[in-house]
């Protein structure tokens, strides 16, 4: 792929899920994925390769911080009140 599709995908698949956050809804990506295969079947692929990728790297992210919190919790010393 050139630098350009892999440049303009990720910057995209960056704001669409930034918009989606922002409004909601979970599957605005496909909706952006369907205007952009009406051009480019290149673009659109790269386009969502990299919002699965940031998507996936969420999901990771709130599982860490998750299990983190559970462990941190179980260590910390017990007081009583």
């Amino acid at each position: 792929m050139s630098d350009t599709l892999v440049r303009l995908a990720s910057q995209l698949a960056e704001d669409v899920v930034a918009a989606m956050d922002e409004m909601g809804d979970d599957r605005f990506f496909a909706e952006v994925a369907q205007v952009i295969s009406a051009s480019s079947q290149s673009l659109e692929e790269a386009f969502l390769t990299e919002v699965r990728i940031r998507l996936t790297e969420k999901q990771a992210r709130a599982y860490l911080a998750r299990r983190l919190a559970e462990f941190r919790a179980r260590r910390a010393p017990m007081t009583d009140g």
